[in-house]
């Protein structure tokens, strides 16, 4: 499913983006067997690196809420869940605003293994131009904890057409060194997260934080000469703080002008 463009705001701003789930929308997209991104979980679930959690916490009722809901949506689907959905999961609680356990295998250039037990401030704290997020973040987490259902979204552009962005198992792919815009362009990846919040049945404030990642290449992804002006005038926007924390000022000159000729 790609990324609906409509989603990226112009001008950009780290903000939370948090809109309230649809009636009958989905939460969770079954993960074919054998596929590319199987492999890339099956890799990380099998070298024991997929979950992670505080001493003492229970994460039964979350990993039954997730099947519940998969069972909903007409997905027959069982441990373990890291081979049968999509989808990464994180807990959230309301008490403390803490993420208690981690099923982690696709991340974005963050260690799950380093978040877990961390308030969701902290979690978000290296982030840049993040001050209206920080200043909600107690809200939010009374919000997406208090069992209503919620869903945001956020993109980058990526060198890499790999899910699984771990700084310690990969290093960053570098940027090509092509020069001509269209010749870079088609090196490179839009990299969006839906993400969503599912209520914990019988864990009152506790929700399920699922984290789906959407890999295409960029000239795929970019259809329209509206999709074109859209991504150019948020790229434009990005404050150098953002630019810097998402890796891309070194490639941001030639995806403008990349841009700038698709929407000629």
């Amino acid at each position: 499913m790609p990324l609906d463009f409509d989603r990226i705001a112009v001008p950009f701003r780290m903000q939370p983006g948090l809109q309230r789930l649809a009636a009958g929308a989905r939460h969770l997209m079954p993960l074919a067997p054998g596929s590319a991104l199987w492999q890339e979980k099956k890799r990380v679930r099998d070298a024991g690196a997929s979950r992670h959690q505080v001493p003492g916490f229970d994460p039964g009722p979350a990993i039954a809420a997730i099947l519940a809901q998969a069972r909903s949506e007409g997905i027959a689907a069982q441990e373990p869940i890291e081979l049968a959905f999509e989808e990464d999961f994180a807990v959230l609680e309301a008490a403390g605003g803490t993420l208690p356990w981690l099923c982690v295998c696709l991340p974005s250039h963050w260690a799950p293994e380093e978040k877990v037990g961390l308030s969701f401030a902290a979690v978000h704290a290296p982030v840049a131009d993040s001050q209206a997020l920080l200043a909600a973040s107690r809200q939010l987490v009374r919000l997406v904890t208090g069992g209503e259902r919620f869903e945001r979204y956020v993109w980058t552009v990526s060198a890499s057409g790999r899910h699984d962005q771990h700084p310690l198992r990969h290093a960053r792919e570098p940027w090509p060194e092509a020069a001509d815009p269209q010749a870079f362009a088609r090196r490179c990846f839009l990299r969006a997260e839906r993400q969503t919040f599912l209520p914990v049945a019988g864990a009152p404030g506790q929700a399920v934080f699922t984290i789906r990642v959407m890999l295409q290449p960029l000239p795929e992804a970019v259809r329209t000469v509206e999709d074109a002006r859209r991504l150019h005038d948020a790229l434009a926007s990005m404050s150098a703080a953002v630019l810097a924390y998402k890796g891309l000022a070194p490639a941001r000159d030639r995806l403008l002008a990349w841009l700038a000729a698709r929407d000629a």
